[in-house]
């Protein structure tokens, strides 16, 4: 039961800004995005509602200390990323 992943923009930009400063960590970034795409509900994502001012929101992991920001859409099945960044930002 795949999902649909939509990436915007937006997002690119800020993932290129994120590999450039991170290269180390392009791997494991397209290791979750597939997942992601497979089955959001895998348990290392650690997929889970944000709360504070990004409710509405949702994140996986991508390590213990970087996440994916998402909206995710359960209806129509996708998946908009939206930041990527610091688990503690």
């Amino acid at each position: 039961m795949a999902y649909n992943l939509v990436i915007t923009e937006r997002f690119e930009e800020k993932l290129a800004k994120f590999l450039k400063k991170h290269p180390e960590l392009t791997n494991q970034y397209w290791d979750t995005m597939v997942l992601l795409e497979a089955n959001p509900y895998h348990n290392s994502l650690r997929l889970h509602k944000l709360t504070g001012k990004l409710k509405g929101l949702s994140s996986v992991s991508i390590n213990d200390k970087y996440r994916i920001t998402i909206e995710f859409i359960i209806d129509d099945k996708e998946i908009i990323p939206i930041d990527i960044s610091n688990h503690y930002q």
